[in-house]
């Protein structure tokens, strides 16, 4: 099964419908499988004087509220039908994240065929039973969280009707942007030993290597922000990637996929050809006479590798030869 790559739209389309459709093809053009904005309404997800985080406040207007951001950056029923329509159209699939209830009812009744759960709201207990009474696979960031808050909310979820079998959780770090001495990506393995879970990890660091290694650590599922112009205002555009990042990290992300293979070592069929090349065969060192011994002194290991193998050495080393050697001629039993 391949690794499920999420390009996080997000609220980087900054209220503009066309903005939105662009990052939908720049996702699918890039090889996303999802792209996924965010579903909420403002008056339902902080109050008036809620304030800002840090990195919000130096991507935004300094003087304007969370309150008064959030508004800006809402999705019509209207603009979430035409984004849907064009993800069709790209053969790209439609993912949002819902950040309160009713939200979460508007996305089952688009036909959602996941949920995801943002790592704000994994204390948050009546929206967890909710999204868990839908018994569609989720995914879940964990930003912030402990491992005992993981334990909690998926208990929460499990006990709402949802199978663990059906949670893939995600390690995150919810500064934009990450500090790389503040990833510990190693936590993401930590959170599928703990609660036997299928784990994945979205991201926030500049540039693609994390992402690639979290791949190589066991990922199932990649979640990136994509941005067309990281210099454009918003919260979350200076924490994303520009088209050629994206397409980048999905192509290296497709390589690891390939390279990390199915655990059984064995020759490949490209090396093969190499094995007669590289190994060895038992040789004379000097000319041997019919009925002489073969001994350590003249008897060696050189290549190629397509004769008697030097595994054998305690079968020929004391034995007779059986006819006359030249000097490097390859030994028979």
């Amino acid at each position: 099964m391949s690794v499920l790559i999420i390009a996080e739209a997000g609220v980087n389309h900054n209220g503009d419908l066309d903005l939105a459709k662009r990052l939908i093809d720049v996702a699918a053009e890039a090889g996303a499988d999802l792209v996924k904005f965010q579903t909420f309404s403002a008056e339902r997800l902080a109050t008036r004087s809620a304030p800002k985080a840090d990195y919000q406040t130096r991507t935004t207007d300094q003087a304007q509220s969370q309150f008064a951001m959030l508004r800006q950056l809402e999705l019509s029923a209207e603009m979430h039908d035409t984004l849907i329509t064009h993800c069709q159209a790209r053969s790209i699939g439609f993912f949002s994240t819902g950040f309160d209830i009713p939200s979460l009812d508007d996305l089952a009744a688009l036909g959602a065929e996941r949920f995801k759960i943002p790592s704000g709201e994994i204390t948050n207990l009546p929206y967890l039973r909710h999204v868990g009474a839908f018994g569609k696979p989720i995914i879940h960031s964990t930003g912030m969280a402990s491992l005992g808050e993981i334990e909690a909310a998926l208990e929460a979820l499990e006990a709402a009707g949802t199978p663990r079998s059906h949670i893939t959780v995600l390690h995150c770090n919810t500064e934009y942007p990450t500090p790389m001495a503040d990833v510990n990506l190693r936590a993401m393995v930590s959170i599928g030993q703990a609660f036997r879970v299928a784990v994945g990890y979205s991201d926030h660091t500049p540039g693609i290597e994390v992402p690639i290694a979290a791949v190589a650590l066991g990922a199932r599922i990649i979640e990136k922000h994509l941005t067309l112009d990281r210099t454009l205002l918003g919260p979350d555009h200076k924490a994303s990637l520009e088209p050629d990042e994206f397409t980048a990290m999905v192509r290296a992300i497709r390589n690891i996929e390939l390279a990390l293979g199915d655990g059984i070592k064995r020759p490949s069929p490209s090396e093969a050809k190499n094995r007669p090349i590289a190994r060895k065969s038992l040789v004379a060192t000097r000319p041997i006479r019919a009925g002489e011994l073969f001994t350590p002194e003249n008897v060696t290991a050189k290549r190629p590798g397509t004769d008697l193998s030097p595994m054998r050495w305690d079968e020929v080393i004391g034995r007779f030869a059986g006819r006359d050697y030249t000097n490097d001629e390859l030994i028979e039993l």
